[in-house]
């Protein structure tokens, strides 16, 4: 189901679901919060003890005198300092609730936040390369991010309107036993109040989604702009890059404005609407207290309770109108979980510890989207063992052959045989654990050295780390750099140059000793000195091991055992391919 056409209930549901393991730590806040309402409902009262005993002269309260030792005729002074005394008293555990409270709600909200971006960016990490192609990171990283704080406001926010509806409920209950007309003449607007914010839930929920669709396309200007820095830089383009931020930005300003206009205009309805419950009543009561029906200072109790009844309306209101926020995003952010993998396990998936290494393609069809057809009916087969060159120009199909053997992507029609099984029905985490990859532009993240070849074997040793690198021919540079193994690559490896930043790709193939070697353009960018280097590390790191490696002419794949060339996602016929069948 579209995240978009999903109901706010089912919305909701989905993400209390997450927030299961800290049910208890939001019980404890909602009976934190619940303690709001006798405490609200307690903070009038001194004033009306005060008014009623000083001013008109009614007996204290039996459990006041009780509970600040006074006799049965108190002195006006010990009277005043005991209401005054009460006062405090109120507002003190006021504010324990409040601080307690609030600190539990910062814990489990972080606690929750982080938990639901990791369950995110765990799926999105498990998506196809087709969705990332499509959508690209920077939404993707907004979505993680700024979306996933939805579960605070839809798992929190819930609570205090739970605690408003029993508030104001204790309100009902005591106006109507100190005055039972007064407390219908305010009870008037809450009707209005439903029909207003229904109204305004509509509307407000396209705009936040709007909104948010906007400030992603913003994001992702800057990180487009500052990912190809050296290139703005190069073409003079800073002022064209901050015109296209400008422009997004602006889009997303128009959409805020929107939103905050509605939410303005919610909030006027809403302050009008008590203002004038609030008028009714106080006309009512002065008639009530003008007959002798009420006292003073149960009026003053009474419109005390009547701000109170009407705080926790315009709170419910309020929080309906935030909520559509919360949904916007949470819709945005589950969108992350709703989208099926291209390329899942199979239900009955085999396990794989390490293949031999013969491969088959057979009459294998992949396209990106319908009208971009890459290859089209490709068959090899590759003996366990061999070294495969395979030669093409770009747009060819010779990386996309690469992605398909490792799982990237499907083939639309075909098979994909590895060790005589089709690979769709291997665990996808044991196939691609069969696989060394050395790319034409190599990724380091931005750690040590050490880290970036160990990535391939988590908790390799030392020694393992330094094995690898010298079988690349790069333990040389790195021991000449000041902090070695330990030295910082920045950010993809910015601090090295590209022939170092391949070698240490090679390391990291070296290290995960994978029963098959996958090179893709490995010399593509790199002078003839280091290509010469790189070729010794790549002849040892073939020995032993299926390879098959990509390059734009023949010539480059002299160390193969056969060469092939694909033009136009089809496989030229040649010598090199009858002298491979012939070996299997």
């Amino acid at each position: 189901m579209n995240s978009h056409t999903r109901s706010d209930w089912a919305t909701c549901w989905k993400l209390l679901r997450f927030s299961r393991p800290y049910w208890l730590n939001i019980v404890g806040m909602f009976l934190l919060s619940l303690l709001a309402a006798p405490l609200a409902l307690l903070a009038p009262f001194p004033l009306k003890i005060g008014v009623d005993s000083l001013v008109s002269g009614h007996p204290l309260p039996a459990w006041f005198s009780k509970l600040f030792l006074l006799g049965s005729d108190p002195a006006p002074g010990a009277t005043l300092l005991a209401v005054a005394s009460l006062v405090v008293l109120i507002a003190l555990v006021s504010q324990v609730q409040q601080v307690a409270s609030a600190l539990l709600s910062t814990y489990t909200s972080q606690r929750l936040i982080i938990s639901f971006r990791t369950v995110l960016f765990r799926a999105t990490q498990r998506l196809s390369l087709a969705y990332h192609d499509t959508r690209g990171v920077a939404d993707s990283t907004s979505r993680i991010v700024t979306d996933s704080s939805a579960i605070e406001g839809i798992s929190l926010g819930l609570f205090p309107v739970v605690t408003s509806l029993i508030t104001m409920g204790a309100m009902v209950i005591v106006t109507m036993r100190l005055d039972w007309q007064l407390a219908l003449v305010g009870l008037t607007v809450a009707p209005l109040m439903g029909l207003g914010s229904n109204y305004y839930r509509r509307t407000l929920r396209g705009q936040w989604r709007e909104m948010r669709e906007r400030e992603t396309a913003a994001q992702a200007v800057i990180q487009e702009a500052l990912g190809a820095i050296r290139v703005v830089k190069a073409f003079g383009r800073e002022d064209h890059e901050e015109g296209r931020f400008v422009k997004q930005s602006e889009r997303g300003q128009k959409t805020r404005l929107r939103v905050a206009r509605n939410q303005s205009a919610y909030e006027v309805f809403l302050n009008m609407i008590t203002a004038a419950g609030t008028a009714a009543v106080l006309w009512v009561g002065l008639a009530h207290v003008q007959s002798g029906a009420l006292t003073l200072g149960n009026l003053l109790l009474i419109m005390a309770y009547l701000a109170q009844l009407y705080e926790p309306v315009r709170s419910i209101g309020k929080q309906g109108a935030n909520l559509q926020r919360y949904l916007a995003s949470a819709d945005r952010a589950l969108f992350l979980l709703d989208e099926p993998q291209d390329v899942p396990d199979a239900p009955n998936a085999r396990r794989l510890v390490r293949a031999k290494g013969q491969i088959s393609f057979q009459n294998v069809s992949f396209g990106y989207g319908n009208d971009r057809k890459v290859l089209e009916d490709f068959s090899i087969e590759v003996r366990a063992g061999s070294r495969v060159g395979i030669a093409g120009r770009t747009g060819a199909g010779k990386s996309t052959i690469l992605s398909l053997l490792t799982r990237f992507y499907d083939p639309t029609c075909g098979a994909i045989l590895l060790d005589g099984l089709d690979i769709r029905d291997y665990r996808l985490a044991d196939l691609r654990d069969q696989f060394a990859i050395v790319l034409q532009d190599p990724v380091l993240f931005s750690t040590t050295i050490g880290e970036n070849i160990a990535y391939a074997s988590p908790g390799a040793s030392q020694e393992r780390i330094v094995a690898a690198a010298k079988a690349a021919n790069a333990h040389e540079f790195i021991s000449m750099l000041p902090d070695g193994y330990d030295t910082n690559v920045g950010e993809r490896g910015i601090m090295l140059s590209g022939g170092e930043r391949q070698r240490i790709s090679l390391a990291r193939a070296f290290l995960k000793d994978a029963p098959i070697l996958l090179l893709d353009e490995p010399t593509s960018s790199v002078d003839v000195t280091t290509e010469a280097a790189i070729m010794e590390a790549m002849e040892r790191l073939m020995a032993g091991r299926t390879c098959i490696m990509i390059a734009h002419r023949l010539s480059t794949l002299d160390k193969c055992d056969v060469r092939l060339e694909i033009h136009r996602g089809h496989l030229v016929q040649d010598a090199g391919l009858a002298l491979l069948e012939g070996d299997v």
